[in-house]
């Protein structure tokens, strides 16, 4: 926690007056954050969940100048009615994390709210700090750069790892892993899970991702939910971001099914925009244009919203079972 502190200190891009609005758990990413604003002798304005008018009515009274946001979060705030009446001119900072991003809402976000984004990319067990899209990074002439979580920050020793913990290729998939001060001690009172994560003195973070030459991350998603179709890998956050580059798409969340041919058949789940009414053909059209198709989905659903966990997150566990039901091997 003091290297987190220390790090958050020096490599954030923080306002020269830091008013941080938090709406998240601050028993996760947000409360890794008090300490170095209090530091920094700052102010954090903490309310007691995430609802949007509260939210925007917060940022103008408290003439707010940071937050903290996931994903969610964001394409909420665009699509609703009150963030235009709102005052947002004291915001120099937005930290978005915890879940990937679209790099389509992404720019959308740029335009409304200025050049003030910045990405963290951790986890509890090496907490907030363990890469960092800075703000100048977000270069809507790069769109490729936007799908990236960042590079690594000081002190911290980062990989993209295989299966035998040895270094793949640029550009080749594999785990992140991370080793450092940053990185915990271990599970409380749990050897055997420590041990499984702790492997060969990496932290072995569970997140598929591929790096740059100029050694930008790319996460691909988690290992836990990739699709294995017909005999092919998918990782249902590229298909994430190619639907939500349609302009009737608010949300997307891809999973596989279980399918008697291909094992696992891939769903999108849609959350159109509001006053769309998005074709479900031209959605597999657009997947299968950008990505083949073995990623394009077999099957699309219209939602109102999609469930997500108590940090804001998309809810694949939740989504999951109801298809899978109480299956506890969630493969086919």
């Amino acid at each position: 926690m003091v290297f987190n502190a220390l790090i958050t200190l020096a490599e954030w891009q923080w306002p020269r007056e830091i008013r941080l609005l938090t709406a998240t758990p601050i028993t996760h990413a947000a409360g890794a954050m008090i300490v170095p604003v209090m530091l920094r002798g700052g102010t954090t304005v903490m309310l007691p969940g995430f609802e949007p008018e509260g939210f925007l009515a917060a940022l103008a009274e408290h003439r707010i100048t940071a937050t903290f946001l996931v994903p969610t979060m964001v394409y909420v705030l665009l699509d609703h009615p009150a963030l235009k009446q709102t005052d947002i001119s004291n915001l120099e900072m937005i930290i978005y994390g915890a879940a990937p991003m679209s790099p389509t809402r992404l720019v959308e976000a740029m335009e409304v709210f200025g050049p003030i984004f910045t990405q963290l990319y951790a986890q509890t067990e090496a907490p907030n700090t363990v890469t960092c899209l800075r703000m100048e990074d977000h270069d809507p002439a790069r769109p490729e750069r936007l799908a990236s979580c960042g590079s690594p920050l000081a002190g911290i020793q980062v990989a993209i790892l295989d299966d035998d913990d040895n270094e793949v290729a640029v550009g080749e998939p594999g785990e992140i892993c991370v080793r450092g001060p940053l990185v915990m001690d271990g599970y409380w009172q749990r050897p055997e899970e420590t041990a499984a994560t702790l492997r060969n003195g990496w932290l072995h973070t569970g997140d598929m991702a591929k790096r740059d030459q100029d050694n930008f991350y790319y996460i691909v998603d988690r290992a836990k939910d990739m699709i294995i179709s017909g005999g092919f890998n998918v990782f249902p956050r590229e298909i994430e971001d190619v639907l939500t580059s349609h302009a009737e798409v608010a949300m997307a969340a891809v999973i596989g099914v279980p399918d008697e041919k291909w094992g696992e058949a891939v769903k999108a789940i849609i959350v159109p925009r509001p006053g769309t009414n998005p074709s479900a053909d031209e959605l597999i059209a657009l997947v299968r244009d950008a990505k083949g198709p073995v990623y394009a989905p077999k099957t699309v659903e219209f939602a109102d919203d999609l469930p997500v966990t108590p940090l804001g997150k998309p809810d694949k566990k939740a989504i999951r079972a109801a298809y899978w039901g109480d299956s506890e091997r969630q493969v086919h």
